[in-house]
């Protein structure tokens, strides 16, 4: 490359050139860029896939273990395995880890609580719903979107509430899930600028610190009267601590540097198809017609999504030298 463009200069000027450099080097820029969306969109399918397992998970475990207790010893199991990252501490990283840990206490917090009174199904229903909070709240920041977005996060809503939504009188189960969508989306957006000044492991470590200290108040002593519950389930709360806590916020982290908020909103309605899926190996839940039409629902808008917003047309070699 280097010997080609060295070749061209004598020939083009020295404008010509340069112009051409540039343009080179914004070919690599977004081609860096492609690569990086596209492995986030990568890791946010997995992350579904691990998210998927943890409604059915926990209304299965919540069962015997109180909710809090349960938040507690998956939160400290992530906790101390991440404990090696949390070298270099400053006041900026403590600040942002407080402030995103809190957010998601209190939205996994609800969410566990919500799951007592409500099946996994319908929980991971109401809370995609955050999928529109998203694009919304971005709105109201100031935020500009395009038209596909809206068009797109409301076809995978409709996908969703077509394979889940069965009537009914809302309870407070369905209030507490509505209240973690909102929720989940305040923490996404914020998630997206906090993102970018931390490296992703630290940031990672103090929100699961912070998170396993408020479990740890929030439990109080049922950590100690139901300790030996806690060992008859020790496998779901390793699983849930390494690979659904720790393993997934990390990614997340990582990921959504890369990617917009709203477009990991989106993303996230591929969750309640590998519930669907979950719930039905671990819960006997049935999956029907409507489950089948409401995943293509949620596909397509996934898809839609990620159709270019316009076509730029390639730079002429002739214009380009005709400006030198």
């Amino acid at each position: 490359m280097q010997l080609a463009t060295k070749s061209l200069k004598p020939h083009l000027g020295t404008s010509t050139f340069y112009k051409i450099s540039v343009m080179k080097l914004d070919d690599c820029n977004r081609l860096i860029q492609n690569n990086l969306h596209i492995k986030g969109i990568i890791l946010f399918v997995f992350i579904n896939i691990i998210w998927g397992t943890t409604f059915p998970l926990v209304e299965k475990t919540v069962s015997s273990l109180e909710p809090s207790v349960l938040t507690t010893t998956r939160f400290a199991v992530a906790a101390l395995v991440f404990s090696v990252n949390l070298r270099g501490l400053n006041a900026l990283l403590l600040r942002d880890g407080l402030v995103l840990g809190l957010l998601f206490f209190v939205y996994l917090a609800t969410e566990t609580i919500a799951l007592e009174s409500i099946h996994a199904n319908r929980a991971a229903f109401i809370v995609s719903l955050s999928a529109i909070f998203v694009p919304l709240l971005g709105l109201l920041l100031g935020r500009r979107l395009p038209l596909k977005t809206f068009l797109s996060t409301g076809v995978a809503v409709i996908g969703i509430g077509v394979m889940f939504w069965r009537g009914g009188v809302l309870g407070i189960g369905e209030v507490l899930m509505f209240f973690d969508a909102v929720l989940y989306g305040v923490y996404t957006l914020v998630l997206e600028r906090i993102a970018q000044r931390h490296p992703s492991l630290s940031l990672t470590s103090v929100q699961l610190f912070v998170i396993a200290i408020l479990g740890v108040f929030w439990s109080n002593t049922e950590l100690i009267s139901q300790f030996e519950t806690i060992s008859k389930n020790w496998s779901v709360i390793l699983y849930l601590g390494l690979v659904a806590t720790a393993l997934i916020m990390w990614l997340q982290t990582l990921a959504q540097q890369w990617i917009p908020s709203e477009e990991v909103a989106l993303l996230y309605t591929l969750e309640p198809i590998f519930t669907a899926i979950f719930s039905f190996l671990l819960l006997d839940e049935q999956l029907g017609t409507k489950d089948l039409i409401g995943a293509t629902l949620v596909l397509f808008a996934i898809v839609l999504s990620q159709t270019p917003q316009n076509v730029k047309p390639k730079a002429n070699f002739t214009n380009v030298s005709s400006t030198s």
